[in-house]
């Protein structure tokens, strides 16, 4: 029986809150009945009931995981944790903005009162102490079922006089930790535009991603290893990026947003004039383009890595568009922060 899932009033994550106040608000899970949609799938050859899963971003804690996990994701990353404790940015964290579709580099993009697909994403990769996160980990994996992935997003912290080495170091004592925690795969964040140093900037850098790429599978052992990379503007540099990395990760996921300015309805620069990552609606063409262009690289160079696309996705329609150019799975965002049911509806209208 179809089910008016827009009429259900599904707690979400409240931009108008503090990011600290959603981490302790998080909502229990729900009881519903999730449609089944046919075809085996697997996600970096674990197999799951879909190919739609959820992106770092709106899963903060165990509680949100198990909670989307409920309305229909297969395959959830834990938000990005750290080897040490890290606050959030101050508000605002989520702005919206008016924008089209986006490619490019010097954007600069206009608030808007609304939220109408596509915001711009300021938190700086927040994190929790390692003891809290990984008792928090394992927890969640004891409560989710065998059919659902649970995937822990690392990042590295940059300190300073450190080296790529320290930091690839750094990098896999988190993977480490995530997987003694219970992770059943690893995603390694190489793209944040919210943070200047080079955690944020390492999927443009193909010598240093290979180096803590490779530091990373040698901590993790067998374990499913997920590359996290952003926009490129050049996409011969993904090329460059995507041999580097080759021989270590399992699959890649991309892309982590478009960087763009923001300026408010006062004409001023949001965030102190810094880029923020414009992530959701407006993203989904570039996504698909860089999706399609890796997918052929694979494909010409043999290689063994498994495609994730993420970016702007909404509905089944979306989802198909990312399979069709050689995606293995998709992974939401934006779209679950405003709109928990959006997986519900996108399994109910597959075809």
């Amino acid at each position: 029986m179809s089910v008016d899932f827009s009429q259900a009033m599904l707690p979400r994550y409240d931009r108008l809150q503090s990011y600290e106040w959603n981490y302790d608000h998080a909502p229990n899970p729900v009881d519903i009945d999730v449609p089944e949609i046919t075809g085996d799938w697997s996600f970096l050859e674990i197999p799951v009931a879909s190919p739609v899963g959820i992106a770092a971003g709106p899963l903060l804690n165990g509680r949100w995981v198990l909670y989307y996990a409920s309305l229909g994701f297969d395959v959830l990353t834990y938000k990005t944790v750290r080897s040490i404790e890290r606050a959030c940015y101050p508000a605002p964290n989520l702005v919206p903005v008016r924008a089209n579709q986006l490619a490019g580099a010097g954007l600069e993009l206009k608030e808007s009162a609304e939220m109408n697909g596509t915001w711009a994403v300021s938190f700086g990769m927040p994190s929790k102490t390692p003891d809290y996160w990984r008792h928090d980990i394992a927890a969640t994996r004891k409560q989710l079922s065998d059919r659902k992935v649970l995937s822990v997003s690392v990042v590295g912290t940059i300190q300073p006089g450190w080296t790529i080495d320290d930091l690839a170091d750094d990098y896999a004592q988190c993977a480490k930790w995530a997987v003694e925690s219970g992770a059943d795969v690893i995603e390694a964040n190489f793209s944040c535009p919210n943070v200047s140093t080079c955690d944020g900037q390492l999927y443009q850098q193909p010598e240093s991603a290979a180096c803590v790429a490779e530091r990373i599978r040698s901590a993790i052992g067998s374990t499913p290893f997920l590359l996290k990379v952003g926009y490129f503007a050049e996409l011969d540099l993904a090329g460059d990026v995507l041999d580097a990395v080759a021989p270590y990760v399992s699959g890649w996921a991309s892309t982590n947003s478009v960087i763009a300015r923001v300026r408010n309805a006062n004409g001023e620069l949001e965030f102190d004039g810094q880029p923020r990552g414009i992530c959701g609606d407006a993203t989904r063409t570039a996504s698909i383009a860089q999706t399609e262009f890796l997918a052929r690289k694979v494909e010409e160079r043999g290689y063994d890595v498994k495609l994730i696309g993420v970016g702007g996705v909404a509905t089944a329609e979306h989802v198909q568009a990312f399979l069709d150019v050689g995606a293995e799975g998709v992974h939401l965002a934006s779209s679950v922060m405003v709109d928990p049911a959006v997986g519900l509806r996108i399994k109910e209208s597959w075809t």
